[in-house]
């Protein structure tokens, strides 16, 4: 018998023999920097982490059991959100390390890695999804991996409003394209092109706090049109730049 097959075989008697298929649950409640969920078909909440539950505001996790992304965050947050689940529930899309600004309604906007997958059932039907989103740690600047990349990471800081490209990064930080993707990945679990939408975002979310236009704060940010920009946002924060706006006011 080969060694796959024996790992597989030992791999499904375990899991039959396991009472409680959510035995990870209390595991990731112990997990700060970590939010957990699990939802059934229809997208509602069935197991989540009190993480999550203390970032919606919740007293306990009960709270947020059998409501649905919609119910949880306000419109039109909430409907991205969703939207996002039906892909995964419907299509079987799975979402791997999605760069995402999370935003919850008694805590501060966040930046995360998202990641989604589809749960089958013996037949291979759709019947939920489960899914993490990380805290994006800051870099640790006295890792001497850090000073490596330092000259690129400022290059971005302070170029974000301009064109910049992998190649370049690469050159400033004397490297190849490939070290460079790794010291980054290494560094700040983000690609070289995950770092510019961030720093980017960033600085539009700061500007949106303000009275300048949207199609000012996109070419500011290196964006070529108010369209681009509009897209990019969207698919990072699930909002619009206006939306965000007025987000910001009512908070």
């Amino acid at each position: 018998m080969s060694v796959h097959l024996l790992h597989s075989t030992a791999r499904n008697d375990l899991g039959a023999r396991i009472e409680d298929v959510f035995f990870a649950e209390p595991l990731f409640d112990a997990l700060p920097d970590v939010v957990f969920f699990v939802k059934d078909r229809a997208g509602r909440y069935v197991v989540v982490n009190q993480t999550l539950a203390r970032r919606c505001g919740m007293k306990d996790k009960s709270g947020l059991l059998g409501k649905t992304a919609n119910e949880v965050f306000a419109a039109p947050l909430g409907q991205r959100f969703q939207a996002q689940d039906q892909s995964v529930l419907d299509d079987g899309v799975q979402i791997e390390d999605q760069l995402e600004l999370h935003l919850y309604p008694n805590r501060d906007p966040g930046w995360c890695l998202t990641q989604k997958r589809p749960l089958r059932d013996a037949q291979g039907a759709i019947v939920g999804l489960a899914g993490v989103s990380r805290d994006l740690a800051m870099a640790d600047h006295k890792n001497p991996a850090y000073h490596k990349v330092a000259d690129a990471v400022r290059l971005i800081h302070d170029k974000y409003g301009e064109t910049l490209t992998l190649p370049q990064l690469a050159r400033t930080a004397n490297m190849s394209v490939a070290q460079i993707e790794r010291y980054f990945e290494r560094i700040f679990h983000l690609t070289p092109r995950q770092m510019i939408i961030k720093t980017r975002l960033e600085a539009a979310s700061r500007m949106l706090a303000g009275d300048s236009s949207v199609s000012d704060i996109a070419q500011a940010c290196g964006y070529a049109d108010h369209s681009a920009f509009t897209r990019q946002f969207r698919a990072t924060v699930g909002v619009t730049p206006s939306e965000y706006r007025l987000l910001l006011r009512e908070h």
